[in-house]
């Protein structure tokens, strides 16, 4: 099978940067199962990069915890749990649901304009099964929105968060109705909180970030079938 994430790089940045972005994504996704052995002659191989841009991709990933050293095997896809997940998805909506009541109405025309054009970034490569554009994009929108609340330090912790989670499921969305209209939910987010509706903004960020335990684990949600 034909990985949408680990091939020959095109790049004229870091390749250390690029791998380690692309083997994320594909751990964050589940195209990298937990369990899942990756070494760097086989990565190199794939990626048509020498070992060692890997190798320094694969230990920056030991150290944000996305894999494990395994003894003269290699690297071992850590696994977070069911239970650490839902806990990690219940601290998240703490964390970024209710901002939207402050933001709601707030924001000027510059700052909206900005979100837009990442909103639909996130829905372009959703159209295009473009995962790692969609994950950046996606990344990019939900910590500049909480930017915006001035917050540095809810930046960052957010952040962390979205570095633990694990979208097991996300990986067989590709070309789904579920993923687009999850993609489609940053502008009707957006479209709330220009028209002032912060408790509705409020309330679509946590069904949002609800997918995570829900299509994006591979498991239905109400009115999602």
């Amino acid at each position: 099978m034909t990985s949408p994430l680990i091939g020959p790089l095109r790049t004229t940045g870091s390749f250390r940067q690029t791998v380690e972005e692309a083997v994320a994504a594909a751990i964050i996704s589940g195209e990298f199962e937990p369990g899942t052995m990756l070494t760097a002659p086989t990565l190199a191989a794939r990626f048509d990069v020498s070992a060692t841009p890997v190798r320094e991709a694969l230990l920056n990933l030991e150290k944000r915890g996305f894999v494990e050293i395994a003894r003269n095997k290699g690297f071992r896809v850590t696994e977070v749990s069911e239970q650490e997940l839902e806990q990690i998805v219940q601290i998240r909506q703490w964390l970024e649901a209710p901002p939207m009541r402050l933001l709601a109405g707030k924001l000027d025309r510059p700052a909206l304009a900005g979100l837009r054009i990442e909103a639909e970034q996130i829905v372009n490569s959703a159209a295009a099964s473009a995962l790692q554009s969609y994950l950046a994009a996606d990344t990019d929108f939900h910590l500049h929105l909480l930017s915006l609340t001035g917050n540095d330090r809810l930046v960052s912790l957010v952040r962390d968060l979205r570095q633990q989670t694990r979208l097991v499921g996300l990986a067989t969305m590709l070309g789904t109705p579920e993923l687009s209209r999850s993609a489609a939910e940053h502008h009707t987010l957006i479209d709330l909180l220009e028209a002032g509706e912060g408790a509705a903004a409020e309330g679509l960020m946590r069904v949002h970030i609800g997918h995570v335990t829900g299509w994006w684990s591979g498991r239905p949600e109400k009115g999602g079938d």
